[in-house]
């Protein structure tokens, strides 16, 4: 059974976060049913989710720069540091013959990206709408002062680390 399905709530109104959002969620359940048969076929699906998570968080991270993110945003560092462990979950698996961190990063991966696409992906679909981005063109209709980036994790009041013990990627590779 799938760690995470694609739902209403995970909708960000965003057309094209949205769809990428649901290929992620197709390509971690495929991941997930894939492992199931053996490990090689569980590798070879979480490696095919690791490259669409490559563009992914390069497309959001480019449409932060281009409305107004500071470069250091944590929105930016998470996306970072999930990549990092995805791709040590890769090495593992291929140079150790370690399979213990690929069958626990997946359902923590479907636990991070819930509440991650809740939480800082809602903020930057609401901050792309507040300012007119197209995302197509490149546009933005009403850009933010520039001398004030969006620092942070890209909402008033809203610190990084907000997310709750357990929820985080990161604890899969442990």
């Amino acid at each position: 059974m799938p760690t995470l399905t694609w739902s209403s709530a995970l909708a960000l109104s965003h057309p094209q976060m949205d769809a990428t959002h649901q290929e992620f969620v197709d390509l971690l359940t495929a991941a997930e049913n894939a492992l199931v048969a053996s490990h090689e076929a569980g590798l070879a699906a979480y490696e095919a989710l690791v490259v669409h998570t490559i563009g992914h968080f390069g497309q959001e991270d480019r449409w932060m720069q281009a409305t107004g993110y500071a470069a250091d945003n944590c929105h930016t560092g998470q996306h970072q540091q999930v990549l990092m462990l995805m791709q040590e979950v890769t090495r593992l698996a291929r140079e150790e013959n370690d399979w213990g961190p690929l069958e626990r990063v997946l359902p923590e991966l479907g636990k991070w990206f819930e509440m991650h696409a809740q939480t800082m992906d809602a903020m930057l679909a609401s901050h792309l709408e507040q300012v007119g981005y197209d995302p197509d063109s490149g546009f933005v209709g009403h850009p933010l002062n520039t001398s004030q980036p969006v620092s942070g994790c890209g909402g008033s009041g809203h610190s990084c680390g907000s997310e709750p013990a357990g929820h985080t990627a990161e604890t899969a590779a442990a």
